[in-house]
């Protein structure tokens, strides 16, 4: 399986964090393993939410959930929110 290093930006709790995923799983099931590995990082500070979304940093744009990260064009140094 194919991955890929992204930075990752919560701005809830104003961390970033690299993070190894893979290229094949869809955003919606990447969404769930980064939101629970957040939760455990912050020693339960940041809470995922029903309306949790993954965004492009750069442009603010909602990535779609639907599509894996390769479809969505996603690449090493990528840099996302998790708001």
């Amino acid at each position: 399986m194919d991955k890929i290093i992204i930075e990752l930006y919560i701005p809830a709790i104003s961390q970033t964090h690299d993070v190894i995923i893979p290229l094949d799983l869809r955003l919606h099931e990447i969404e769930g393993l980064l939101a629970a590995a957040i939760m455990e990082l912050s020693g339960g500070v940041y809470i995922r939410s029903e309306d949790t979304v993954i965004c492009d940093k750069e442009t603010a744009t909602v990535l779609d959930i639907n599509l894996s990260a390769r479809e969505l064009g996603l690449s090493n140094g990528s840099m996302l929110l998790l708001i």
